[in-house]
Formats: C-alpha cells, sequence, structure tokens
C-alpha cells in the first residue's frame, strides 16, 4: 500500500500540491485523473522520488520513500516519468535492458536477457530491438520505454501518461496489460491518464485531484460520475452506459 501523509509541494510561489492525504491500494490499477495543472505528475513523481519530498511522509509498502536507498526502491517500483531524453544513438534494447540494472548491477545473466526478450515481444518491439532511438517513431519510442519499465519486474509500476504518442490498438493493448498484470500476477499500478474513459474501462481505483487537492477517490462507480466530473472538470460531462460499461461523453 502507498501512504501519503500531509504531503505539500510548491515551486517558488506555486503551491502545487496541498496537504494530500490518502491511501493507495495494492493489487489494483490505480488512475490518476484530473485537469491540467491539478498535481497528478508531480503527486508521481514524489512516490517515485523524482522529486524529493517537500513536506509529509510517503511510504510504499511500508518503505519510506524518502530515506530508503535508491537500490532497493528500484527492485520494489518502477518509474516511468513523462521526460524521458536519453541518448539517441542507443539501441531499443540497450534501453529496455537498463530495466534490469536494479537486478544484475552490471552483471547481465541468463535471465536478465530472456527478461529483456520477453518485453520486446510484449510490445512488439522485437523487430526494432537493433534500431536506434532516433530511427524509430514516437510511438515505438514510447513502447520502448514502457517495455524497459516492464522488464525491471517490480511490485509496483507508476506510469505517468503512458499513453502518449500511442496510436489506439497500442493505447488498449498496454491498458490491457497493465490489467492483465494487476489480475494473474498480482502487480499494483498506478497511472496518470487523461482520457478519463481510459480509467473508466480499466482502473479499479480512482484518485481526482484538481487544484492540488484531492476531489474524490474510490471505486469507478464512486468517482466517476456525471456531476463529480463535471465539477472537476469545470464543463458538462455525462457518465452513462454502453453494452455494459461505462462510457463517458465529454466531446
Amino acid at each position: 500500500m502507498i501512504r501519503l501523509s500531509g504531503v505539500c509541494h510548491q515551486i517558488g510561489q506555486s503551491q502545487i500540491l496541498q496537504d494530500i492525504s490518502a491511501e493507495i491500494p495494492r493489487g489494483k490499477l490505480t488512475a490518476l485523473i484530473g485537469p491540467n495543472g491539478a498535481g497528478k505528475s508531480m503527486l508521481l513523481r514524489l512516490i517515485g522520488r523524482l522529486e524529493p519530498i517537500q513536506t509529509g511522509t510517503i511510504s510504499v509498502d511500508d518503505l519510506d520513500v524518502a530515506q530508503t536507498p535508491s537500490a532497493r526502491l528500484a527492485t520494489h517500483m518502477a518509474v516511468l516519468g513523462q521526460q524521458t531524453a536519453i541518448a539517441s544513438r542507443l539501441r531499443l534494447a540497450e534501453l529496455v535492458g537498463f530495466g534490469r540494472w536494479p537486478h544484475h548491477q552490471g552483471r547481465p545473466r541468463p535471465q536478465d536477457r530472456q527478461a529483456v526478450d520477453a518485453a520486446l515481444n510484449a510490445f512488439d518491439l522485437s523487430s526494432l530491438a537493433e534500431r536506434f532511438l532516433d530511427e524509430v517513431s514516437g510511438g515505438q519510442a514510447q513502447r520502448a520505454y514502457l517495455a524497459m519499465t516492464f522488464a525491471q519486474d517490480t511490485d509496483w509500476l507508476l506510469l505517468d501518461e503512458p499513453l502518449n504518442n500511442l496510436d489506439m490498438s497500442h493505447a488498449r493493448a498496454l491498458m490491457a496489460r497493465l490489467s492483465q498484470s494487476v489480475r494473474d500476477s498480482g502487480k499494483s499500478v498506478v497511472v496518470v491518464v487523461h482520457e478519463v474513459n481510459y480509467a473508466a474501462a480499466w482502473a479499479n481505483h480512482i484518485v481526482a485531484l484538481k487544484n492540488g487537492r484531492i476531489s474524490a477517490i474510490g471505486a469507478p462507480s464512486e468517482v466517476l460520475t456525471s456531476a463529480g466530473l463535471s465539477a472537476l472538470y469545470d464543463t458538462e460531462i455525462e457518465v452513462t452506459e454502453f453494452r455494459g460499461r461505462t462510457l463517458v461523453l465529454h466531446h
């Protein structure tokens, strides 16, 4: 379980997060939703220790994020942020291989190579394994970063807008893969998404943020309501069902 207690964060005079206290359960796919500037990405970055915690405490399965050695955290949670700038003359297989570093510390074993091959195959990248990053499309590069994260093989996956640059087919495949990882492997996933219908279709826990505060938290049926989403996004939103599945109408 991820526990957040009294988490605040500011940049200059701007308050990004204000008194965030919540629990994110294990074994679920949790979606962080909310309008631009709500603090979703910053919250994920703080949990993943990509940013130092200014105020409050965060723990992941009783590991204090601020105090636990990085090497131990890296075997417990994998983090993929939005900013993924890296040397362009890096082959996709090499990039994915970085996900195994916490396990082999520079001495790859057969099981590490197998994990890289499996991740490349899972994201339909095997045929591109020897291509350089600057030789593939934005969507293919995004899939490579995702494959790297999966190759890390941690209990927790923290993904910040992983659907960026993905076409409909690969976006759906990713959400299905995340859902299956939760269901079959017992992994725990926290994902920032902008398109609420992906949260409605695949998530089983929702955290809605607005103006740096938690607006709502709970099961999709509790959070994804017409009134709740309309207030969250300051626009009229209708929530209905289509073939037994929740559908958010906002166009």
